[in-house]
């Protein structure tokens, strides 16, 4: 479960991709196009400490982007090369803000859901002083079975990223993950893939390959 909190954040989740996406091999738009935000989906952290966010966007008229984030309330130690900024949450206060395919908590808590069936996060938000459910924008459901097992969580030491045009690849001890940056983009999840994560929403009933788990 996750709670969305009724907070100013600055610089905005907007603001934050208009200026990193760009800078990514993947990005095939326009770098002065204006972002829009399609959807988004969240995972829980069973510790309570880390936000999973997954933005899907758009820059321009250009295909749809997607963009995992976390969000932390201190540096993670050994993530430099993934930290994109820090923010400040009218709330909570300072945020690291980290693209989470560097961060062994999304990394742990996606191959979770894609290995054993499960699905996004729920989002509740406060309405005068009642926890009332917030329908997620996106919908995602992993292609394993319930009960699957599960590997732990990834050591930072362990964790490393290469950027491709359509996706990011990360490795670790445990695991291979192929993130999808163009949800759906030809090419698809390797054959040898132990389990897929797809996703619908608006304008998107067809679901898409968002990212593919291989175990070792």
């Amino acid at each position: 479960m996750a709670f969305i909190y009724h907070a100013e954040i600055s610089p905005t989740k907007l603001q934050l991709v208009t200026t990193w996406a760009p800078t990514q091999l993947w990005f095939p738009g326009d770098s002065g196009a204006e972002f829009s935000l399609v959807a988004s989906y969240r995972f829980d952290d069973p510790a309570g400490e880390v936000g999973i966010e997954t933005l899907l966007v758009r820059a321009g008229d250009g295909p749809v982007l997607q963009i995992p984030l976390t969000y932390r309330g201190a540096p993670l130690a050994g993530a430099e090369a993934w930290l994109i900024t820090t923010m400040t949450h009218s709330v909570l206060g300072e945020r690291w803000v980290y693209d989470a395919t560097g961060d062994p908590v999304y990394l742990a808590a996606v191959a979770r859901a894609a290995l054993t069936g499960g699905h996004e996060a729920e989002q509740f938000h406060d309405v005068d002083g009642v926890k009332v459910l917030r329908p997620s924008t996106a919908t995602v459901s992993g292609s394993g079975e319930p009960g699957a097992s599960v590997v732990t969580m990834p050591h930072i030491e362990a964790v490393s990223t290469e950027q491709a045009t359509e996706s990011t690849v990360v490795e670790t001890d445990a695991l291979r993950l192929v993130v999808m940056r163009l949800p759906g983009a030809e090419g698809g999840a390797a054959p040898e893939a132990t389990a897929v994560l797809t996703g619908t929403w608006a304008g998107q009933q067809e679901p898409h390959l968002l990212v593919s788990v291989t175990l070792r």
